[in-house]
């Protein structure tokens, strides 16, 4: 049973940055991508940023310069670093891998619970 535990979350002001963990219950090279999703209230799940097994990063336009995802595969860890925080960023963001699918196929088969990430004005 694959289990995604996410931490890292919390209150920012605008400006603001904050660093999201992933801590994956196996290898992380047993994936052939990770990545984070967020979802607001009201809104869909969008996939925000994506790391492959290869090391290759795929990220959404809307953090593209602000948001890094990054990985230490000893301690089976993947990481979103967000800086310039927006009041629009506020949202759940869970972590999530697959074995098999691609980079920007989203739809991953593994989730993490979820951690609330809220950007004040």
């Amino acid at each position: 049973q694959v289990q995604l535990v996410e931490s890292g979350g919390g209150l920012v002001q605008a400006g603001g940055s904050l660093r999201l963990s992933c801590a994956a219950s196996e290898s992380i090279f047993r994936f052939n991508v990770m990545g984070w999703y967020r979802q607001a209230p009201g809104k869909q799940r969008e996939l925000v940023a994506g790391i492959a097994r290869g090391g290759t990063t795929n990220y959404a336009n809307s953090v593209k310069g602000r948001f890094t995802i990054s990985r230490d595969i000893a301690k089976n860890m993947v990481y979103l670093e967000m800086n310039s925080l927006k009041p629009e960023d506020t949202a759940v963001y869970y972590c999530t891998a697959d074995r098999y699918k691609g980079l920007v196929s989203g739809n991953y088969d593994y989730w993490g619970q979820g951690t609330q990430v809220t950007v004040s004005s």
